[in-house]
């Protein structure tokens, strides 16, 4: 049984390649890759990829309850703030999967997100430089980085669509080494 791995994207406005180029890396690895948002039905992307969505966050959180993933990676995109960045199940189900030692990945506007959930405090992390997302950075003592890609313990974070591929590979680095039977 593969292991398996969450994708969590916003239900309209999601960054397509944060999406689609993460997804095929990891599953041409051997990773079963699940997507989930905050409702059932098409979402739609930025650059017009759609995306079936079967179950939203409160399947992912018994899911999570269970074990059943391995990491959660949060899909930037414009939509982003407006549907993850405040959303208490998001941030839920992040501090769950926290909790369980999960790799915790977030790309593009979306570190902002782990930011609000409390689980970047102190760290290190990237983010799309727009001027709310460094604030949210600043705020929750988030030392941003600048750089395309930045690891810092089991969390993973990419500034935009441009890092998807390298974003991709250093998550499944960390997989390798936080889970020794990937």
């Amino acid at each position: 049984m593969a292991q398996k791995i969450l994708m969590l994207i916003a239900p309209d406005q999601f960054r397509d390649e944060e999406l689609l180029v993460p997804r095929k890396i990891l599953t041409e690895a051997g990773w079963s890759v699940e997507t989930a948002s905050t409702r059932t039905g098409t979402a739609t992307g930025m650059l017009g990829a759609t995306e079936v969505i079967h179950f939203d966050l409160t399947h992912a959180q018994d899911q999570a309850q269970k074990q059943a993933y391995e990491a959660v990676i949060v899909v930037g995109g414009m939509g982003s703030p407006e549907y993850l960045w405040e959303n208490a199940p998001v941030h839920q189900l992040l501090q769950t999967l926290n909790q369980q030692h999960r790799l915790i990945a977030a790309i593009c506007l979306s570190g902002a997100v782990l930011a609000k959930a409390g689980l970047l405090n102190g760290k290190q992390a990237t983010v799309w430089e727009s001027p709310d997302a460094l604030a949210v950075f600043k705020s929750h003592q988030v030392t941003y980085t600048g750089d395309p890609v930045t690891v810092d313990g089991r969390f993973v974070t990419a500034n935009g669509p441009e890092a998807a591929e390298a974003f991709a590979q250093a998550i499944l680095t960390q997989l390798k080494t936080l889970t020794p039977s990937a």
